[in-house]
């Protein structure tokens, strides 16, 4: 058995601390609905992951949450305009607003699109003493023209990641999009449509869950450090 030493050095014990949940200090469980917003990857008129997007928004909104879905039509492009641009004020709003997200893009190109990909990038990892994602659920989604792929998906897990969120285990990505949906853009039953109801359903639940404890979650060492050495 290898003995492990109980010292260490390089350990500012004026920041660290032993995680515990903090019972005493806990907030009541908030009881307004949970606020998630929706984005979506296509400025197509008939855009699947926007018609994906709406199925799934109208489940949450059945399942008792409020929902805002943005419309990234008119969005610049990052760094092409100042960030008091009105599009990219109503998104970093919303992103403030939100306790979730659910990101949906179709695939192009074996990943997800540029319009997906400047919605997150105009959203910053903190905005003064705000952080507008960190420690808030996530569910990504995607549409594809063929059969069943994942890179989409794949790649927001990673960018939820970057942006400090909490990306859920389930996700939902449909094939061959063109045939899942009605003229009307409502989702046909199948499969596929199940496992968009089950995604929702577990977003609310992790966000249910998670909400109140965001500042205890997001609490780390390096940023105490950081902070106490600023001081």
């Amino acid at each position: 058995m290898i003995k492990v030493t109980d010292t260490l050095p390089n350990l500012d014990e004026a920041s660290f601390k032993r995680p515990h949940l903090p019972w005493s200090a806990l907030p009541k469980p908030s009881t307004h609905p949970p606020k998630i917003l929706m984005l979506y990857g296509s400025l197509r008129v008939r855009s699947y992951s926007k018609l994906l997007t709406l199925e799934a928004a109208r489940l949450l909104e059945a399942m008792g949450a409020e929902v805002k879905v943005f419309d990234p039509l008119h969005l610049p492009q990052p760094d092409a305009a100042p960030d008091t641009h009105p599009k990219v004020k109503e998104l970093r709003d919303l992103a403030a607003w939100s306790e979730g997200m659910v990101w949906c893009s179709p695939e192009r190109h074996g990943a997800m699109t540029g319009i997906l990909k400047s919605q997150i990038d105009w959203i910053p990892l903190s905005v003064g003493a705000v952080r507008p994602t960190q420690g808030k659920t996530l569910a990504v989604m995607e549409v594809s023209g063929g059969s069943q792929s994942f890179n989409a998906v794949n790649q927001m897990r990673i960018l939820g990641r970057w942006m400090r969120m909490l990306t859920i285990p389930n996700q939902s990505s449909v094939a061959k999009a063109f045939l899942e949906f009605e003229e009307d853009g409502r989702m046909k039953p199948s499969a596929y449509y199940d496992r968009v109801v089950d995604v929702m359903e577990e977003l609310l639940k992790f966000t249910l869950l998670t909400r109140d404890i965001t500042p205890f979650l997001v609490d780390r060492y390096s940023e105490r450090k950081e902070l106490a050495d600023a001081i």
